[in-house]
């Protein structure tokens, strides 16, 4: 018997050992950087149509297919997804224009429902169905903005996961769209007028190349009136001289004010605009004119404006800004900076409504509106709240609570007497009582202090052979904080952990915590990201042949660099739509935009920072690399398909050791939000199959 396992074992091996990744031509192409060459052989690969790039896809995808196609419990595992995944489930509940609305799915839709009612426990009626509007689901809602007088619905769609925005309108009462149709927005709101007659948006100039690549700047803040073409929207606001300014429009409850949250990039700052609207001629005025923190509005009271901030308070706060007197001295701190991060606010009620990250979980509270508090909000456990959209005047507020082990229950909340009541919540598929979250706490390269989330069964033994995923993101003042997923619902079912490192960069200890990960302190991040494996291991929570680590998109380009500086310490990876060629990032669609976390290239004192892990630079040929899958979308115009190519072509030239290097592509699809059902379980699906090959599972059967 053992003959025969060692023969199987080397069989397997040379299998492997035999694998003939499709060919990719290296062309003569090169670049100086601050007198640095840099060789760029798979520059042909950035432009995704080209028949060449084609054929590289398509062949890249039948030999994942093929790999993939041979793991015996990859149906099972798809089988089990869709099992768990088909249950009712609810998100998005708001009041607006006197009525109540909220997205439903039935379980294996592939879009979620809009549904409205005029009464919290009134009848439900469908108001928009994304599943009608194309026959595989790629179609998805975006925003949904309801009038002031609550007749009618201006809402977003995106298509294959593009960033584009079609933006229409809909009759609230009778469901049907009016003849409206906007064009080329991307990351945009809208505003309605006070009439309702019309709304604010921001727009693009219309690409003059691939919509998918162009790169995408000088935005423009329009006027759309209900009925008129697109082309007759009036030019509210543009600036020509800083074409990386971007606009969030906002109209004040009482109709006087436009507001304007101005942006830079992907810097989570801005500054603050405003124009009276009730006063013929006015003009565009400087209210904030600072990118010194951010400037969140939440209403006004007249010429008393209420933002959340991190100005001057990089955990941020609660303050207002009388307009009569506008100077930063005058400026009231209503509630101050406390030690934990803020991350969210609503005024409602003559209260605010307040979200705190205490080490990257959710604590709720309450203050009047002139800063004295009232209580704490009781949250069921160790998870997630975000209070939706509420206006002055009303007497209730909505939040959604969700947690690693369980699904969004939307609460409604009586700001006056702080009870909650379940508005809607959706149905529990497992025990979860079965599993555990804990927190714990270890020390990075430098002896920063670091948290990380644990999830998996009760009763886990510490033996080393634990199956792991390790998450990360560390980037863009984003908090990772606890939150539901069926795909690790048929990990841990299997005996995997689940953890989750909150690495320097992200948001969860405010500003300080950020800039520790940006820029020239980039590295931290890898750091961190390192040490939380090392800590497993050495914790024997799992060891180097059963830890996978995993990120999307900044994620992926973490999971790039760590792999390359580490490749003896990871079982498998799992780089997803990464940014990979930190060269030529912000060359393509809103790449330019994350300068402010990454630095440029094109800048001689961040240039070396960059080049000193760029995941496409950093790989070394003659090294044995763990299996990696590395996925992307032929419609990611986030951060386009180019950097998983390149990579992808590298990664499988360089490869000195047996274990497969893949690429899935898939088609029709984006960056990832808006996906439909089929398409994540399907991926999913693929994705721990190829773990289970990979780190050699033996899960149990289901």
């Amino acid at each position: 018997m053992r003959l025969s396992l060692i023969a199987l074992t080397g069989v397997l091996l040379a299998a492997e050992l035999k694998m003939s990744y499709p060919p990719a031509k290296r062309v003569e192409q090169a670049d100086v950087y601050h007198g640095v060459r840099i060789e760029d052989p798979y520059r042909w690969l950035e432009d995704p149509d080209s028949p060449e790039s084609q054929a590289w896809v398509t062949a890249q995808n039948a030999l994942t297919e093929k790999y993939l196609a041979q793991v015996p419990g990859r149906e099972r595992i798809r089988r089990r997804l869709t099992e768990l995944w088909n249950f009712e489930r609810y998100s998005g509940f708001f009041k607006a224009g006197g009525r109540y609305f909220f997205l439903r799915n039935d379980g294996l839709q592939n879009q979620s429902v809009l549904y409205t009612l005029t009464s919290i426990n009134g009848p439900e009626r469908a108001l928009l169905d994304p599943n009608a509007l194309s026959k595989d689901g790629t179609v998805a809602l975006g925003t949904l903005h309801v009038s002031n007088n609550g007749k009618l619905l201006a809402y977003s769609i995106s298509r294959s996961g593009s960033d584009w925005l079609e933006w229409r309108v809909r009759s609230i009462d009778t469901g049907q769209d009016l003849p409206d149709l906007l064009l080329w927005s991307k990351f945009s709101t809208v505003a309605w007028s006070a009439d309702d007659k019309g709304f604010y948006y921001q727009r693009f100039a219309q690409p003059k190349t691939n919509e998918l690549t162009a790169v995408v700047d000088n935005a423009k803040l329009y006027y759309h009136r209900l009925g008129a073409p697109q082309s007759s929207d009036e030019l509210v606001y543009e600036r020509p001289d800083q074409k990386d300014w971007q606009f969030e429009a906002i109209t004040s409850e009482d109709g006087r004010y436009l507001i304007l949250l101005v942006s830079k990039g992907a810097e989570d700052k801005n500054m603050v605009f405003y124009r009276d609207l009730k006063t013929p001629g006015s003009k565009v005025t400087e209210l904030v004119g600072m990118f010194d923190g951010a400037y969140i509005f939440l209403g006004n009271q007249d010429k008393r404006f209420y933002f959340r901030s991190t100005g001057s308070a990089p955990r941020g706060r609660i303050i207002a800004i009388d307009l009569a007197k506008p100077e930063r001295k005058e400026w009231a701190a209503i509630v101050p900076e406390q030690k934990e991060t803020l991350q969210e606010a609503q005024v409602a009620g003559g209260m605010i409504a307040l979200s705190y990250l205490k080490d990257a979980y959710s604590t709720g509270k309450i203050y009047k509106l002139n800063g004295a508090f009232v209580r704490d909000v009781a949250l069921p456990g160790i998870g997630t709240i975000a209070w939706s959209q509420a206006h002055f005047a009303d007497t209730e507020l909505f939040y959604s609570y969700t947690s690693f082990t369980a699904p969004t229950t939307m609460y409604r909340y009586n700001p006056k007497t702080g009870s909650s009541t379940v508005a809607r919540q959706s149905k529990l598929i497992f025990d979860p009582s079965a599993y555990e979250t804990k927190q714990v706490f270890y020390n990075s390269k430098d002896g920063t202090r670091i948290p990380m989330f644990l999830v998996h069964k009760k009763g886990l033994s510490l033996n080393g052979t634990n199956p792991t995923i390790l998450y990360g993101y560390g980037g863009f003042n984003i908090s990772i904080t606890p939150s539901f997923s069926v795909s690790m619902l048929q990990w841990m079912e299997q005996g995997g952990i689940y953890a989750v490192a909150n690495l320097r960069g992200g948001g969860e200890y405010g500003e300080a915590w950020h800039e520790a990960g940006v820029k020239q302190n980039k590295q931290n991040v890898f750091d961190d990201f390192i040490a939380a494996a090392e800590w497993l291991i050495a914790n024997k929570y799992t060891s180097t042949p059963k830890l996978a680590i995993s990120g999307r998109s900044n994620g992926g380009l973490l999971v790039g660099a760590t792999l390359n500086q580490r490749p003896d310490l990871f079982g498998a990876a799992l780089p997803a739509v990464g940014v990979m060629d930190m060269l030529r990032f912000h060359k393509f669609t809103i790449g330019w935009a994350w300068t402010v976390d990454y630095g440029s290239p094109d800048n001689v004192e961040e240039f070396p920072a960059l080049r000193s892990y760029s995941p496409l630079h950093n790989i070394k040929p003659g090294v044995k690399y763990p299996p990696t899958l590395i996925t992307t979308a032929d419609h990611d115009d986030r951060v386009v398909s180019g950097h998983s190519f390149k990579y992808a072509a590298a990664l499988q030239q360089a490869q000195a050791g047996p274990a497969p290097i893949l690429i899935r592509v898939d088609v029709k699809a984006g960056h990832g939000a808006g996906k439909p059902t089929a398409k994540l379980i399907e991926e999913l699906a693929d994705t721990y199959a190829f773990l289970e090959k990979a780190l050699d599972l033996k899960p149990a059967v289901k």
